[in-house]
């Protein structure tokens, strides 16, 4: 059995979900978010930081995935977010926990089954995947969707990996 902790990077929100798969099978364990406090970059930087090794040194994952930096049309935003991704990456090096990455459509694909699905669809999908209750907030969900989405991708990654000789679980 494997825990993932999956995380949505935001500069307001960052969401977190941790899952635990045993082979095909996915459990819920927590999900939300850290609200990104502070005026400044470092401030906002620090709290996604601390924020990500608090959830890390509760909860224990064997292995992180994150969403991927993507631009559509404001390169602000996306500088935003590479920032934001930047701290918790940074959190989960200090801690040293394999990290792996996915994009938007990935995540999308293997949550839903389209890679330009909404949010809301993700959110239903994540609640029926994992037997919740109720719908999760967006940022929740969407870290939850991550976390899915390698947890149905590591074996072949893994597979991967060490056909090719390449080092287990670092980001390339």
């Amino acid at each position: 059995m494997i825990r993932i902790l999956g995380i949505d990077p935001g500069s307001f929100y960052t969401g977190y979900g941790i899952i635990e798969m045993d082979g095909n099978h996915s459990r819920h364990i927590i999900n939300g978010h850290i609200r990104v406090t502070g005026t400044d970059l470092p401030a906002k930087c620090l709290a996604i930081f601390n924020g990500i090794i608090q959830v890390i040194e509760s909860h224990r994952p064997d292995e992180i995935a994150i969403e991927k930096v993507f631009m559509h049309r404001n390169a602000d935003s996306a500088l935003k977010l590479g920032q934001a991704r930047g701290a918790a990456l940074t959190a989960c090096a200090q801690k040293s926990l394999d990290c792996y990455e996915y994009a938007p459509n990935q995540i999308k694909q293997a949550t839903v089954g389209r890679g330009h699905a909404s949010k809301q669809q993700v959110q239903h999908m994540v609640k029926v995947l994992l037997c919740l209750e109720a719908v999760p907030p967006a940022d929740a969900a969407d870290a939850l969707a991550v976390a899915l989405c390698h947890g149905h991708s590591r074996e072949g990654l893994l597979r991967m990996k060490n056909v090719t000789g390449m080092r287990r679980g670092r980001l390339q």
